[in-house]
């Protein structure tokens, strides 16, 4: 007895060219196949996007002013500290080339016209009249650097009490590089005799009493220029002070002048 074979009214589908197998039709004629799923998380919040801003950006494009500020500041006072120190090396160049020093003064000759202390019987009242007459030398040391002097106030004092026995002035000039100037016959006087305290009184007699053993101080006060080459600067005030050893005559004396030199504040 034999099998019967019964042939497929249709041959299964097949592969082609090694794809997939195409999906089969709906019944309906409608695909059956699902579109894809997309999961979304339900705690992730959705994407928004920020809307532009011409601020913002217009702040992030150009720096804050507090930064410009700061910059400014600094190279502001780099600058001034380099400038500086040019200044101070070219002032330090100038005081080792030419090494600038003080003018110097003495007092060669004093002479006591008088020196007059009149007191009433009741010792209240006390008057002085005094004339001094003495020459004066200012040298110049440098050769390079000029002063201008304006007119000096003299003051003649008591070394022990410091009392003011006479005053006068000395006319104003100029010494130049290596130059001496002689003033002669300068006058300190007090014409109209000063009234003095009884304090001032007893002070300057116990002096006078000393005679010849008297010192006294020649005080000059003035303002003075000085200029080195195109360096120029302000009028400074020195004082000169000589200590004359006795009241008669004295010998040369030198003095002392508190004038500072310092180049680094001239100007040009």
């Amino acid at each position: 007895m034999t099998d019967r074979v019964f042939p497929a009214s249709k041959p299964p589908p097949t592969a082609t060219n090694g794809g997939a197998l195409p999906p089969p039709p709906s019944v309906n004629g409608t695909s059956n196949q699902k579109p894809p799923q997309v999961y979304i998380p339900s705690n992730r919040p959705a994407y928004r996007p920020q809307p532009y801003s011409r601020h913002h950006h217009h702040h992030r494009s150009r720096p804050s002013c507090r930064r410009v500020c700061c910059c400014c500041c600094f190279w502001s006072i780099l600058l001034l500290l380099v400038l500086a120190l040019l200044a101070s090396i070219a002032a330090t160049a100038v005081y080792v080339i030419y090494h600038p020093r003080p003018p110097l003064f003495s007092v060669p000759s004093l002479r006591v016209g008088r020196v007059n202390l009149t007191t009433s019987p009741d010792a209240s009242v006390s008057h002085l009249s005094s004339f001094f007459n003495f020459t004066l030398i200012s040298v110049n040391p440098n050769q390079h650097l000029t002063f201008s002097y304006d007119r000096f106030a003299v003051a003649v004092k008591s070394v022990k009490s410091n009392e003011m026995l006479a005053n006068g002035t000395v006319p104003g000039f100029f010494s130049g590089g290596g130059n001496k100037t002689s003033f002669r016959s300068v006058i300190a006087t007090s014409t109209s005799a000063r009234e003095l305290d009884p304090e001032e009184a007893r002070g300057l007699k116990s002096d006078l009493t000393r005679g010849a053993r008297v010192g006294l101080v020649i005080e000059m006060v003035t303002k003075v220029k000085m200029q080195m080459g195109k360096l120029k600067s302000e009028g400074v005030e020195i004082r000169v002070t000589c200590k004359v050893p006795t009241v008669a005559t004295s010998k040369q004396t030198k003095c002392k002048s508190d004038l500072s030199v310092k180049v680094w504040k001239w100007s040009l």
